[in-house]
């Protein structure tokens, strides 16, 4: 099969083409199932990590929960069972608070409570408030006397409060709560304090795990980090996390994109406090985007393409050897060998094709044959009669020559010139010829242009000039009178005289060239043009009329179109003719002709 490209011709084979197109359909059918699938694949699989996110999220909190709820009955058991039952005038309650420490000290970091002025009333273990520092001005102070029905939980931060003995930070979370204090007959508000230790939260949640690159964070309502994995880098700002996102978001499952990749996240709220737990797994962490799930798929697209490949080569095979060899039966009848048996082999429209093709061999051998022959007889026709048509005009001419010159009593002139005739006519026959030497043109158009010196009264002189290598090889009969002819009537006839022709012949590689040149009248454009259009010529009254036309029409039947004539000539500059010609060894020539 050929496919024209830009520049050059590109032959490509029809078994690389079909295994191509059974290749690329079969590829592109498992790309798309692959696709498919996978897409699939990863939507449950997707679809099976929200769940399981969820599910340990729900777990998780149910463990916060709990333990959160722990510190609320602790609460609710200091409240109601010793502060407001208790006359703090009259009933020290320390030791009360210190037994439930003692049970709790585990999670609890200190209990202490506060009067609505910020002073110290009861602190468990023994403490005292930092030196200057002034409760009433905290936010969580404020906050939990004017919204007294509800615990408030602060988000971890180092305890701050107590002055103690150890000489270390401590992370807590601060719950307070309002509570009615009794001293004697009055009652005013105070503040319940319970430091919870920020480890024993951690413990609950730093043990879970969400499988590769997954993990899970907690935060406040208003986007603080409660816990992350990652928490002291987030809060220098050396590592990222999407929190404003995380604000906005509700139970349930998002997917979102964050720092360049896409992640999905479950979101859980904890209880009473407003708390988030959050679950964040990264896409590029799921089994499916792991580097062994990709080798192993690479892998399996491997071993199916190489299946694929084998399969497409053997069946591509099966299809194309028969087409093959018959194309070699149609390459050789190309070459032109006609005789070539054409393969018939293969499916039955191959084996069809093949007879076809053989049988049409047959039908082209035998019209060749009928053209060349055919091709050989109107040859041979057509040179004829344009050589029939040049004698009769250049004898008409002499004639004329000839009468002209007894009519003015000029005998020995006209001797001299039915000599010249005869030497002209001995050339001119040749035994019937067509072809013949360098040598016998030369001599014919040397004795023609003698008789038109005559004629003509020396008007013109003439100059032949050529190497006796050029001598023996092949011209054309009666080439040249017809363009010396042109010469003399078209250019030399109306001049005062001075005129000049020159006909010189040599060889150029394997071109053999006449030039005739003449200082005449010369033509435009437009003249020379007409001189080979059969359709714009017009016959002279005095030359041959259709010379300059018929040799160039003779060069070509017999030669072919590669040779033929060149004109050139400019209005009263002259006329330059060339010929080209091939260069042959008479000898050879009559050899063929014989033949």
């Amino acid at each position: 099969m050929r496919q024209d490209a830009p520049g050059n011709l590109k032959k490509t084979s029809i078994r690389y083409i079909i295994f191509v197109y059974f290749t690329v359909s079969a590829l592109a059918v498992i790309l798309l199932t692959g696709a498919v699938l996978y897409m699939q694949m990863s939507r449950q699989l997707i679809l099976a990590v929200q769940d399981e996110n969820q599910a340990v999220l729900g777990q998780v909190n149910r463990s916060v929960d709990a333990y959160l709820r722990t510190i609320m009955k602790l609460s609710d058991s200091i409240y109601y069972g010793v502060i407001k039952n208790a006359d703090l005038n009259t009933e020290p309650v320390n030791s009360r608070i210190t037994l439930l420490y003692d049970n709790n000290k585990d999670s609890i970091a200190n209990i202490a409570l506060l009067s609505k002025e910020g002073e110290l009333l009861e602190a468990v273990p023994a403490a005292r408030l930092k030196t200057g520092l002034d409760v009433t001005k905290e936010q969580w102070f404020g906050n939990t006397l004017e919204r007294t029905d509800n615990l408030h939980f602060t988000t971890p931060h180092v305890q701050y409060i107590f002055d103690n003995n150890e000489n270390q930070y401590r992370w807590v979370i601060t719950l307070t709560r309002a509570v009615e204090i009794t001293h004697g007959t009055s009652t005013e508000q105070g503040i319940l304090l319970i430091d919870i230790r920020y480890s024993s939260l951690q413990q609950i949640l730093e043990n879970i795990t969400l499988g590769n690159q997954g993990y899970l964070y907690m935060i406040s309502s208003s986007g603080e980090l409660i816990y992350h994995p990652k928490m002291q880098l987030i809060e220098t700002g050396q590592a990222p996390e999407n929190l404003a996102a995380a604000v906005d978001y509700r139970d349930g499952s998002y997917r979102e994109k964050y720092d360049g990749e896409w992640r999905e996240v479950s979101v859980k709220s904890v209880g009473y406090t407003g708390w988030k737990l959050l679950s964040v797994t990264p896409e590029k962490g799921l089994p499916l985007n792991n580097l062994k799930m990709r080798l192993f798929v690479v892998f399996v697209v491997a071993a199916f393409l190489l299946v694929l490949i084998l399969t497409n080569t053997f069946i591509s095979s099966r299809i194309t050897i028969p087409i093959q060899k018959l194309e070699k039966s149609v390459n050789a009848i190309e070459a032109g060998d006609l005789n070539t048996e054409v393969y018939m082999g293969g499916s039955y429209e191959i084996r069809h094709l093949g007879r076809s093709i053989g049988d049409m061999a047959k039908r082209i051998k035998t019209l060749m044959e009928d053209i060349v022959t055919e091709h050989e007889s109107k040859r041979k026709s057509e040179f004829d009669t344009l050589q029939s048509q040049i004698n009769p005009h250049f004898l008409y001419n002499t004639l004329d020559i000839i009468v002209w010159m007894i009519e003015n009593e000029q005998k020995q002139e006209a001797v001299k010139v039915v000599t010249a005739l005869a030497r002209f006519f001995r050339i001119s026959l040749s035994k019937g010829k067509s072809i013949i030497t360098v040598r016998d043109e030369l001599e014919h158009i040397r004795n023609y242009l003698m008789i038109q010196q005559m004629r003509f009264k020396n008007k013109f002189f003439f100059e032949i000039d050529a190497k006796e290598d050029v001598m023996d090889l092949v011209s054309l009969k009666l080439m040249l009178q017809p363009l010396v002819e042109n010469a003399i009537y078209h250019g030399m006839e109306f001049m005062d005289g001075d005129g000049e022709i020159r006909v010189e012949v040599y060889r150029e590689a394997d071109n053999l060239w006449f030039r005739i040149s003449d200082n005449g009248l010369g033509m435009t454009k437009e003249q020379v043009d007409s001189l080979l259009d059969e359709k714009n010529h017009v016959s002279s009254q005095k030359g041959s009329g259709i010379g300059v036309k018929n040799v160039n029409e003779r060069i070509r039947l017999y030669f072919g179109t590669d040779y033929g004539l060149t004109i050139w000539s400019r209005p009263d500059e002259g006329t330059m003719i060339s010929i080209c010609l091939p260069v042959q060894v008479y000898s050879e020539t009559m050899i063929k002709e014989q033949t």
